[in-house]
């Protein structure tokens, strides 16, 4: 299991917002440190499975020391170690059918939340499985 460093910021304003030093543009956020912590657990595994899916390969892990010391962590209210299961799960490439507005639509979204298109689309039927399951449970 890889372990990974989040980064959470607190402004005044705003919900608590979860960045990754080792994967920019994965970002996240929560209403409360709580929530903040389940979503950057989220996060990492949907960035990472993008990632994998695109062929890039994992950063090497920074060291606690190293992000403590950079001055763009510096409003930092918490750090958070994430775990990452080893295991690279089968992808299996599909063909699928859309609108191209929708398709356009896709990959503006998921450029917006620094992810892949495949990234996007898992991200967003994981939510709609969710989503049912917690239905189905009530």
């Amino acid at each position: 299991m890889a372990n990974y460093l989040a980064i959470v910021h607190k402004d005044s304003d705003s919900d608590f917002g979860v960045s990754f030093p080792d994967f920019p543009g994965c970002v996240t956020a929560g209403q409360n440190i709580d929530q903040a912590k389940d979503m950057a657990q989220e996060a990492i595994i949907l960035h990472i499975q993008g990632m994998l899916e695109d062929g890039e390969r994992l950063p090497v892990a920074s060291k606690l020391e190293e992000i403590m010391a950079d001055s763009d962590f510096s409003d930092a209210v918490a750090y958070l170690v994430v775990s990452v299961p080893d295991a690279k799960p089968r992808t299996v490439r599909v063909n699928i059918t859309l609108p191209e507005m929708t398709l356009k639509q896709i990959d503006a979204v998921a450029k917006r939340r620094g992810m892949s298109r495949s990234s996007f689309l898992v991200h967003a039927a994981q939510n709609a499985i969710q989503s049912n399951h917690s239905e189905a449970s009530v």
